[in-house]
């Protein structure tokens, strides 16, 4: 009996034990969404952003960097976690989770950091970002165009791009190049956050996932979009 009885407290806490890894990934994530709220409002409310939510009325996805980092001495670097969520018929989707890095060399003294907003506007670039992994400027065709605080989001550049980019920047990194920077889908932040394997074009276009933690952002997406152009 107490043997029995042992056995069932070490099983039960085994279990804990390997479902805690899982629990606090999970948050870490969460904390993720929290953060691309908030770049949402920012890009409702923040001038750096400027006419930025035009862009938003015309995108088939957004994906969100509430901060990519770029720092070092004489060789930089620079990534950051995102999430990524598809227009729908009335609303936006689950979002999918991506992760961002490149590298680069020069002389690069100090660490900067920005808030990106990546508006896709086409389904050929959205397709290209469902893949293993995207490389910006490497091919596919696609036509990238970064802005920041003083552009304006109606120019002729941006009319026939596949994605802009809107960056607000802060430190003496003030501009930002993202050609070259690699952005691929995170499987274990999507598994943590849905509590099953899962595929990015599950999240996005099949709704095999949902987790009611994700809908205050995309609240805020609704509220800033309004209705589709």
């Amino acid at each position: 009996m107490i043997l029995s009885r042992n056995l069932k407290c070490l099983s039960l806490t085994l279990a804990m034990l390997l479902l805690a890894p899982a629990a606090w990934a999970a948050s870490d994530q969460q904390q993720l969404i929290d953060r691309a709220r908030i770049t949402v409002s920012d890009l409702r409310h923040d001038k750096e952003f400027g006419t930025a939510p035009a862009l938003l009325k015309r995108a088939v996805a957004v994906m969100i960097v509430p901060q990519l980092v770029k720092g070092g001495f004489f060789v930089g670097g620079e990534g950051g976690d995102a999430v990524m969520l598809r227009r729908e018929a009335h609303g936006w989707s689950n979002p999918a989770f991506y992760t961002l890095a490149s590298a680069s060399f020069g002389l690069q003294i100090g660490l900067e950091q920005s808030e990106l907003v990546l508006f896709v506007l086409s389904e050929k670039a959205l397709h290209a970002l469902l893949a293993d992994q995207f490389k910006i400027g490497a091919g596919a065709g696609l036509a990238v165009v970064t802005l920041g605080s003083s552009a304006e989001a109606a120019t002729t550049a941006t009319l026939n791009a596949d994605i802009v980019v809107w960056a607000s920047a802060s430190g003496a990194y003030a501009g930002v190049t993202l050609n070259g920077t690699a952005i691929k889908p995170r499987d274990s932040a999507n598994m943590a956050y849905y509590h099953h394997p899962i595929s990015v074009s599950d999240i996005l276009y099949r709704h095999q996932a949902h987790n009611h933690d994700a809908d205050r952002l995309r609240q805020a997406l609704t509220a800033t979009a309004g209705p589709a152009s």
